[in-house]
């Protein structure tokens, strides 16, 4: 069942461009990214929690591995703790399957000729791992804002640098409020309604209901959008 919070009581506004984050949202790859963390955590005898993944979801590389070195209190360096992440990228990344929804979503937003683009916190190099097999799919965005290595996003979500830089990158430059963001971390909420847009949330079925206050929407998956509620056509 959707829930629609406080921020929505007055109503849904009509948006004109769509941007999806990409991990856990487009991609069921946050599972992948839990089974690696706890691979290398379990290097240096320590437990990644969930607690722990929500602080992190949306978060480049490099600030997750700062938070989890400060947060364990780890001797190690960010760089050789990117490495050992790195590793296990490597082995199970390129198995990403679609989530729930996606294809179908998409597909309908490209025929329509609305203008999508992907705003994720991966580094390029991460992005191309994970795609490798859906390479057709992400071809229908107009854009994809990687940023973990692009230099116009000084800082990863919760800050709203990548949305702003994503909306800049259209070739009508929209205004915040006639973007639409679709994500599924905390984090990537908090960037979204910063940025000043309406931001549709399909969080992780752990993360507590506090985590989600910020959103506009609240849905199960993205099955359950109705794009004619932001004034975008149907899906029939």
């Amino acid at each position: 069942m959707s829930r629609v919070t406080n921020n929505a009581k007055a109503g849904f506004k009509k948006v004109s461009h769509v941007i999806f984050d990409m991990d856990g949202l487009l991609l069921d790859s946050e599972c992948l990214y839990t089974e690696a963390s706890v691979n290398v955590l379990n290097q240096f005898n320590k437990t990644f929690t969930h607690e722990m993944k929500i602080s992190v979801m949306g978060m480049t590389g490099r600030e997750s591995a700062k938070f989890l070195i400060k947060h364990l209190e780890l001797s190690v360096p960010v760089e050789e703790f990117m490495r050992l992440m790195n590793i296990e990228y490597q082995h199970i990344m390129p198995n990403a399957k679609l989530m729930p929804g996606a294809e179908q979503l998409v597909k309908h937003l490209h025929k329509n000729n609305i203008p999508i683009a992907v705003a994720t916190s991966s580094c390029k190099e991460s992005f191309d791992l994970k795609t490798q097999n859906h390479k057709h799919f992400f071809n229908l965005f107009h854009h994809t804002v990687t940023g973990g290595s692009d230099p116009e996003v000084g800082s990863g979500k919760p800050s709203p640098d990548i949305f702003l830089v994503c909306a800049s990158r259209f070739p009508d430059k929209p205004k915040p409020y006639d973007c639409l963001v679709l994500e599924d971390a905390p984090n990537g909420v908090t960037a979204a309604v910063s940025a000043g847009m309406q931001c549709v949330m399909v969080p992780d079925k752990e993360t507590s209901p506090e985590k989600c206050q910020h959103a506009t929407l609240i849905l199960p998956s993205l099955t359950d959008l109705k794009p004619e509620l932001f004034g975008l056509p149907a899906i029939k």
